[in-house]
């Protein structure tokens, strides 16, 4: 009898059987129960998103809209590395792993006296690795596998050099590791490895390198390759099913992963994906999204170049593709569909039941699709500035471009909205579903783009264009602040509750919990706390530097506890951390953040909060040495 049967069995109110049924069914496996009961304690936080619903929400309320203001520092651990710190620690067990920036060293420290490390691993890597990552040393997070017969409880990680690796959780001591990318070609790893099962999947990077995306999933008891699908190229390697967007004919079906590319440019066409995973046990469908096409430049690409830029529905066990909605055919601006997938539950505007699946995209727009069958549910503008598009098909799924923000040769644009940075990019957002409502962290940042001819070099930057970017209208473009919003999204209506600016982007994405608390960190080096309800401004903390990484929570021996990882950096930060002047560097982030080093500087850590400062060291005699 699997833990979730033993669970439904017992359950006293059939609202708890119901909330357990849509994280697990009856054919998962014994550790996938184990992480979907990690994941239901408000003790751990074993999932990058918390849960495989990927909603980065907390149903603790010790720490809420009304103590909150009462919340002080308890304790912190720096990485000792300055590049950005991007992704969230895990917390399983009593103990919180913590991952870096390049080189990938990982900690992992007993939290009832966090000033000791029980375990470290610091890996020796190829330092070629640092030439041919695109934005930053960043690195996304960690992966949890609870353990299962001989093979001990493991910590996944990703390193820049392209291998996976697998440490035994209680020591640190490297159980397999894999080589997934050749950074001879530019393929880089910074992904979070995401655990569903006895599987642990990993995406690839580089995709500004020519690099051709794909996601592999590893057996991970042991590392062995289970299956790998591509992003681009024959139906064979796409991993398209037989009935593969049997219920969507119009997004397209066979062939296109090659027959929408001139010749072999598909071998060199980008569609990576780095960025977030959520999984539905009832489905037994994975989801994340493909990134964009290479070059950046579209007269070197014509056609829809599917499919980058895509929704993927996977099945878990086979790896094929059930349904792919590609959102932006043919990109012409780097808006790399990459970003989070948060699954809910809700009524659509008819009534209906709906399994539903919400993805704030780079291209300004946020869509809902049914996860059953990739239906295009909806699709808003994250701000009423997007001006690229003028509208989504809702029929058809196709965007109705504005001919005037296009980009082609021999032409600068002007004042397209959003840049490439996308108004929404890799911070991990999250969803209240109580007040079902999704918080999401933006950019509001604009360009100029003129691109220009290249030739295709393994291991070589292949993007052809040339950005300007700067804040959107509503910022503030004398003084480059008004670079980010933070917004509150009812996906069935389209309706935003509240919205308020921020003086740089919410690169890092946020943590709602049912306290009415909505947090997040800035890129000047505050991490705040709003009112859910309302949007109001209850709480902040100037931590040492700037946030990139997305804030979680725990609770360990009755205290509640905010964390949160510091380390400003990632593609905001490039100018700041690699001392760039040109505003065209780091693909146009150094001017758009031109007074970024103004606010914070850099280095790398994690900050601990809860109510009074209570921590571990409330008791001196904790850590002392007798």
């Amino acid at each position: 009898m699997t833990f979730l049967q033993r669970h439904l069995l017992n359950s006293v109110a059939m609202s708890v059987a119901l909330a357990c049924a849509t994280l697990t069914g009856p054919g998962a496996a014994v550790a996938n129960d184990k992480l979907v009961e990690l994941s239901q304690s408000e003790e751990n936080w074993p999932i990058t998103g918390k849960n495989y619903n990927a909603n980065n929400f907390s149903k603790a309320t010790q720490i809420n809209a009304d103590t909150v203001k009462g919340l002080r520092a308890s304790w912190s651990f720096s990485t000792g590395l300055l590049h950005g710190h991007e992704g969230t620690p895990l917390v399983v067990g009593g103990k919180m792993y913590v991952h870096t920036s390049f080189p990938n060293n990982t900690f992992a420290l007993d939290l009832k006296d966090p000033g000791k490390i029980v375990w470290q691993h610091k890996p020796k890597q190829d330092p070629a690795a640092r030439a041919v990552a695109c934005c930053d040393l960043v690195n996304r997070g960690l992966g949890y596998w609870p353990g299962e017969g001989g093979t001990p409880s493991l910590i996944l990680k990703t390193q820049l050099d392209g291998h996976v690796v697998a440490l035994n959780a209680d020591t640190g001591e490297e159980v397999w590791k894999v080589e997934n990318s050749d950074i001879k070609v530019g393929s880089t790893l910074t992904i979070a490895p995401y655990v569903v099962k006895n599987v642990v999947l990993v995406g690839s990077s580089g995709a500004e390198l020519g690099v051709r995306g794909y996601v592999t999933a590893y057996d991970v008891r042991t590392g062995e390759q289970k299956w790998r699908a591509y992003a681009t190229g024959p139906d064979s390697d796409l991993r398209l099913g037989k009935d593969f967007n049997i219920k969507n004919p119009h997004y397209g079906q066979s062939g296109l992963g090659t027959k929408t590319w001139e010749g072999d440019a598909w071998k060199i066409g980008g569609g990576t994906n780095w960025g977030w995973y959520a999984f539905d046990p009832i489905t037994n469908l994975f989801y994340y999204g493909s990134g964009n096409p290479a070059p950046w430049n579209e007269t070197m690409r014509p056609g829809d170049n599917k499919w980058t830029m895509t929704i993927w529905g996977r099945d878990i066990d086979t790896g094929e593709a059930k349904f792919g909605y590609q959102k932006t055919p043919h990109d012409e601006w780097d808006y790399a569909g990459v970003n989070v997938m948060m699954l809910s539950d809700q009524k659509d505007k008819d009534g209906k039941d709906r399994k539903l699946l919400t993805h704030p995209d780079r291209n300004g727009i946020v869509y809902t699709l049914d996860r059953e069958n990739g239906d295009l549910v909806s699709a808003n503008k994250l701000d009423d500035t997007v001006n690229w598009v003028k509208t989504v098909d809702l029929k058809t799924g196709i965007p109705v471009r504005d001919s005037e923000f296009g980009t082609r040769m021999d032409h600068r644009a002007r004042e397209i909205c959003p840049s490439a940075m996308g108004y929404h990019n890799q911070g991990h957002d999250s969803y209240d579903p109580d007040k079902q409502l999704f918080f999401m962290g933006i950019n509001h940042i604009c360009m100029d783009w003129e691109p220009f001819m290249l030739p295709y070099r393994a291991g070589q930057f292949f993007v052809g264009a040339t950005l300007w970017m700067y804040p959107g209208p509503k910022g503030n473009r004398a003084e480059y602040e008004g670079l980010g919003q933070i917004k509150a999204y009812n996906a069935v209506s389209g309706e935003y509750k509240w919205e308020k600016m921020e003086r740089f982007s919410v690169w890092g994405g946020t943590l709602a919990t049912a306290g009415n608390l909505v947090f997040y960190g800035t890129l000047d080096g505050f991490i705040k706390a709003r009112d859910s309800r309302t949007g109001d401004l209850l709480w902040k903390f100037k931590l040492p530097s700037g946030a990139i990484g997305h804030p979680m929570t725990y609770t360990h021996e009755g205290t509640q506890y905010i964390a949160i990882m510091y380390g400003v950096g990632g593609w905001p930060g490039v100018g700041l951390v690699f001392d760039l002047q040109d505003p065209t560097a780091g693909l146009g982030a150094v001017g758009a953040f031109k007074k970024l080093a103004n606010y914070t500087q850099m280095g790398g850590g994690v900050m601990v909060f809860s109510l009074d400062g209570k921590s571990p060291y409330t008791d001196v005699k904790v850590g002392e040495y007798e």
